[in-house]
Formats: C-alpha cells, structure tokens, sequence
C-alpha cells in the first residue's frame, strides 16, 4: 500500500477504509515509521486497535495492546472486547471486561451487545442476567440496539429458568467479568419464568422498536410453534405501521410448516406477492417448504416454476420437497435439471437425492452419485455420509452400508441409527441389537428412531424379553416418548411370536389406537390361522376407519388360510360395493440402468415370450428340486393346477425371470416389491437361489429377503 503523508492523515480520521489485514498491518507500519516513539502512544494505538478488530486479528491486538506506553483509553479497551467476541475467544472477551471496569472505564451501549453475545455462546444464563443488571444500573435499558440483543441473548438461552432471588450465586464466568458490583441491578432486572416470557417483558419495556425488534419476538414464537402469540405479533406489526420484511414471512413461514396449515400459508404467500417479497429467493424457498410440509407438491412446483431467480436453496428445496412426498422420480428429474442449469450441487443436495435413489433401488444412479460426492470431496460430510450409508443399504448391498459407517471419522446418532435398522431389516436381528448396545456404551444417546431400528430387530428376531427391555427403556432411561411406530413394532414382535392374546391386551391399554397398529395383530392372526380374534380386531379396525382397505384384505386372507372360502368372497363382494380396492402387486427391477415394473400376470414388456420362457424353464428345474407349490397363498377358490399358474405369474418371479436372462451368471438380482413377499415366492426363491447359483435380494413392503444357496436371511421368521 502506498501511503502519502495525505493518504496516512485521511486513513487515521477514516480507519473504516482499511478492509482487509494486509491493509491493516501496511498502516501501522506506516504510523511507526513516520511517527516514531509515539506511534505507541494510546491514541495512535487505539485506532490500530479498532482497525485489527475490524479484521480480526486477535494475536496482532493483543501484542499491540500489552505495548501501549499510556494507560489505555476506552476505545482500545473496546476494540479489544469486540476482537476477542468476533474471532469466538469469548473467556478473553469477559477477561477484558473486567480489567476495563478494574481500570476505572465504564461501558456504553456499544460494548453490552457485543457481551450478550458472549453470553449467547457459552449457554450462561447467570452470566447474562448479570450482564443485564449492568445494562439497568446504567440506564442503557432504553437503547434500541442493547434492547434488541437483550432479547436475542434470552431467546437463544433456551432450557433455562430466569428467575432472580437474593440466594443466586455467582459462577466463575461472573467472577471473572466482575459483575459482582452489579448483583442489586440484577436482582431487579425482571421476573419471568421462562426466555420466551422474558423477551416479552424486554420487549414490552423498550420505548423504540424497530423491525428487529419485532423479528426477534415473532421469531421467538416461531420456534416454540406459538402459533397464536406469533400470528397475532404479526398483524400488531402491521397495525403500527411496521412492515414485515423477509425475516418476518420466513418465520411465520417455517412455523405454518410445522402445522401444516395450508390456508394460513396461501394467506402468506398472498401477502408476499403483493409486496413483492415473492421474487426474494429465501422467501421463494420457505414456501416451497411450507407447500411441501402441507403435502401439497403441486404448489411447491408452482412457486418454484415462477421464480425468476432459482438459487441452489431453492433447488435443493424443490428435491427435498419430492423426496418427502414420495414424488421420488420427479426428485431425481430436479436434481439432473439443477446440474444441467450450471448450479453446483451441495452436500445438502446429495442428501436430499440420495433418499430417492434409496426408495426406488436404483443401485447404478446411487453409485454415479457416490462416484460425483468423492471426486468433489462431499464423502466427509456426515450427512451424506449418513445418506449414502442408507441408499445402500435400501439397495441390498449391507456390505458397503457397513464399511462406509466404519470409516466415518464420527458417527453420530443419525448415522448409528441407519447402520441399525439396515442390519434388522436386512434379517440381521443379533447384530442389530448388538450395534444398539454398542451405540450406548460409547456414550451417544439414541433418539425415537433409534429405538424403532432395535425394535424392529427385536421383532424379526423374535426376541420378545429384549423387545420389553427396550420398550420400557426408552422413556424411563431416556425420555423418549411413545409414537405410534413403537407400539405398532412392540404389538407386530409379539404376534410374530404368537402371543396375540398378549399382543391384544397390550394394544386395548395403550393410549396410542391406530389402523396402523392393529393392522400389525390382524397379519399374525393369518399366520397362525387365529379366526376369532382375526373379527375382533377387524371391528376395532373399522371402528377407527370404516373404509380401511386393509381390514377386508388381511381378514380375507385370514378366512382363506382356514379355508373358509364363502366367508373370504363375501368379504370380496362387500369391498365391491364400497367401491374398495387392493394395490396391484408389482415389482421393479434395475437393469443396466433402467427400471423395469412388473405386475402379477404382466405379458406387457416386450420381451415377455423370452421371460416366459427362461421363467417355464426355471420352473422345471426347481419341481426336479423338488419344489412344490403352497397354494395356500391363493386368494382364489380354483383348482390346485390353475392355483399353481396363478403363482408362477406372480410379479417377482416374472422380475426374477427377466433379471436372469438380462445380466451374466453369477450377478446378484436384486428386486423391489410394493407388497409383502407371499409364503409360495418366497419358498421359490429360495429355490431359484440355489438352482441360479444366484444372490436374489428382495426388498418387499417391510424387510428384505437375501436368498442364498437355498436359504433366506430372514431364518423363515417373517
């Protein structure tokens, strides 16, 4: 930097100009080469002081600092101060503080928010209020901008009490910014119950509000879902005469997500375009997420169609928003269209796709992807990781799922949680319940889905006295609170078990009734051909759901396997009239690429004459085998040759077929089924697997089937 005798005068009245610390440095070299001994005087250093600061270099300061040949003046104590905050040495901030006070200098306006800060960070609520004392004790209580930081100490203090009495004791961060002197001021400061409450009474108390001031209170309410109080702040916003801006309608926004509040959220969106904060790309964003939050992803195409301006947030937002509507392709289409429009995927796009890829078991997309995130250096992010652990896994290929968790330089409780189900719902239950315990001793807290994943282990290892122990383990050990997924796992354990009495009783006591949940009961009473309690659980079924589609298929199911075919078409003929139907079973297969979909029955593909016939042919080596048909599986009262048809034309064996004669031997075939695997395909399979010489993963509507040289994965405990 060039500096004339000018260029030096003008830099010291206007320190702001000096932007970066290259600058900073040049101009104090500057000031002691032309002004000698007294470029170390406190005047001279006080504005390098503020001019470090500004740049954040605290080593500079602090050495600058402890050379000042004069008692430091307030602004060198301030730039300090405010240097120490900003590079997060927040100790050295409050060490600061107090040798300003033990020096005789008393703070403004300007050094309290920079201290509530400091307050923010280290989660000291004490420390706070002590700090609010001195705010009052000066009378800086009535400044805007400490008012405003007031309430943004408080609201990020969460979890706290704040309440003020004579026994409070100081803690070592007070001590050591020597708020003693200000414990009367605090005492007095205000007598809330909770931040949110707090921030209210700050908020109530300031005689100037600005629109952050407004912000930080709606904001406030927003992140508590006080709907209401965060609604009505808003329209006492506008009836001031203060506009709400960007900040505002995100915040509203967000919450209208949470509530799925559809109306309130076109309200909004209304409001934002006739203000024109529609054309905002982070508002543009909030509303494809609230759309996306109220199940409505034909607006969340909407307003991402009508931006004029399309970020990597809004991107991400559009295949987030897919992926949690299980508009699964459309996501994977969002994503080729961002990479096509020149927008530079994110680690959160990666796990934002990932998922989709994992939902429709496109294993080769799923690896061009891995592929994308390791050359530009994502594999480390734990998210993608975490998503990339579960793709796999969701892929049929356990093995790597594992050996991407073992290389994770932390797992947190997302990632074990993944690794955990993955190993239960791949038939895994002893290694699953093994990585649960595993996850505990070394020390990370498992959450709800974590206790879903060792449940879901527990059932399909019908370990029913673990299944308990977790059970009960998660709210008293942990404070999990009950969902309706847990009931459901612990309800399905002990009818796989064939305590469906047991299981009865447990779901009449539980506070938590759903379809869901019975429908769980209802499937073992089919496996263990319990009629009688099949009807009771029916009625409680329609009780909640009179149009339950599941109720009259799975009891239909129940009346065929004890052979009470009338009472089966009867069922049929009442699912008519209501205009009910059952889903078609199909099954997709990904082969060099492409998804092939095939329904039961289906002579639709192309290649069918050639799938028919490898499928004859795999038919007779397997009745060579000896391999005979379970026709109890037939939901149709024929004779047992036409019973055998039906199941040969079930859709995973026309995909198993078609795998066979589209790959090299060897491959592993991998299928995904939108319905339970039937009692006969999977005896098939088990077949195939040995005759093929062949790995067949099969991923149906709950678990996988890793079929093995004649064996399943699952033990036949399904």
């Amino acid at each position: 930097m060039n500096c004339s005798s000018s260029t030096l005068v003008y830099l010291l009245r206007y320190p702001t100009a000096i932007i970066t610390s290259s600058q900073a440095k040049q101009l104090h070299a500057h000031i002691i080469k032309s002004k000698g001994s007294r470029a170390a005087s406190s005047n001279f250093g006080s504005i390098i002081l503020s001019v470090y600061a500004k740049v954040h270099l605290l080593r500079d300061s602090l050495l600058l600092f402890n050379t000042l040949q004069s008692p430091p003046s307030f602004k060198a104590w301030k730039s300090m101060i405010r240097c120490c905050a900003s590079t997060g040495n927040f100790i050295e901030t409050l060490n600061f503080f107090k040798r300003m006070l033990a020096a005789g200098k008393v703070p403004d306006k300007n050094v309290f928010p920079i201290l509530l800060k400091t307050c923010a960070h280290l989660r000291q609520l004490s420390l706070g209020q002590s700090v609010h004392g001195w705010v009052i004790k000066l009378g800086l209580d009535s400044d805007l901008f400490t008012g405003n930081s007031l309430m943004n100490m408080y609201g990020r203090l969460d979890s706290f009490q704040v309440v003020f009495s004579s026994e409070t004791h100081l803690t070592e961060n007070e001590r050591l910014a020597g708020v003693a002197e200000a414990s009367d001021g605090r005492r007095e400061a205000m007598a809330a119950s909770s931040p949110v409450e707090s921030v209210t009474k700050i908020f109530e108390s300031m005689p100037v509000r600005d629109v952050v001031s407004w912000n930080t209170v709606i904001g406030g309410y927003a992140e508590r879902r006080m709907y209401t109080e965060a609604l009505s702040s808003v329209r006492d916003m506008g009836n001031v005469g203060m506009k709400p801006d960007t900040y505002t309608l995100s915040s509203i926004l967000s919450m209208i997500a949470l509530s799925a509040d559809a109306m309130k959220g076109k309200e909004v969106h209304g409001y934002a375009v006739r203000h024109e904060y529609d054309k905002d790309v982070f508002i543009g964003s909030s509303l494809i997420d609230m759309y996306s939050y109220c199940s409505r992803i034909n607006d969340s195409h909407a307003v991402f169609q009508q931006s004029s301006q399309r970020d990597s947030v809004s991107w991400n937002s559009m295949i987030a928003s897919c992926v949690q509507n299980a508009e699964f392709y459309d996501g994977l289409k969002v994503f080729r269209d961002m990479v096509m429009s020149n927008v530079k995927p994110v680690a959160v796009s990666f796990a934002s796709v990932l998922p989709a890829c994992a939902q429709l078991s496109t294993l080769s997309l799923g690896k061009q992807l891995h592929n994308y995130i390791i050359r530009n250096g994502f594999d480390e992010n734990i998210f993608v990781a975490s998503s990339l652990m579960d793709m796999y896994a969701k892929c049929g290929n356990l093995k790597i799922a594992r050996w991407l968790f073992d290389r994770m330089e932390f797992q947190d409780t997302v990632s074990w949680t993944a690794i955990i189900m993955a190993y239960a719902s791949h038939g895994h239950a002893c290694k699953a319940i093994s990585l649960f315990d595993q996850m505990e001793m070394e020390g990370v807290k498992p959450n709800s889905g974590s206790f879903l994943a060792v449940l879901t282990a527990c059932s399909y290892g019908g370990f029913v006295d673990e299944g308990w122990k977790y059970f009960h383990g998660m709210t008293r050990d942990y404070g999990v609170s009950l969902g309706v997924e847990h009931v459901a796992c612990m309800a399905d354990l002990l009818g796989r078990a064939g305590k469906l009495e047991e299981a009865y009783k447990f779901i009449t006591e539980t506070h938590i009734q759903t379809g869901s949940i019975w429908s769980t009961l209802l499937s073992a009473c089919r496996v263990h051909k319990n009629v009688e309690l099949a009807e009771k659980v029916s009625k409680q079924m329609l009780m909640l759901d009179p149009e339950y589609v599941s109720v009259y298929i799975l009891l239909a199911n129940v009346y065929i396997a004890a052979g009470r075919w009338k009472d089966a078409a009867k069922l049929r003929r009442s699912m008519k009239k209501k205009g009910l139907r059952k889903n078609l079973a199909c099954t997709w297969i990904e082969v060099k690429s492409k998804v092939h979909v095939f329904a039961s029955g289906d002579e639709s593909h192309p290649d069918y004459l050639k799938i028919k016939e490898t499928l004859e042919d795999i038919m007779e080596r397997m009745e060579a085998q000896g391999y005979i048909p379970d026709t109890s599986a037939v939901l149709h009262d024929v004779d047992e040759e036409e019973k055998g048809q039906l199941l040969s034309a079930h859709s995973e064996r026309i995909a198993i077929a078609f795998g066979v004669m589209s790959t090299p031997e060897g491959t592993t075939i991998r299928l995904s089924k939108n319905l339970r695997v039937c009692v006969d395909c999977h005896s098939a399979s088990k077949y195939m697997s040995k005759i093929l010489k062949r790995d067949i993963i099969v991923r149906d509507l709950t678990r996988y089937h890793h079929f093995k040289d004649g064996s399943c994965s699952c033990g036949d405990y399904w």
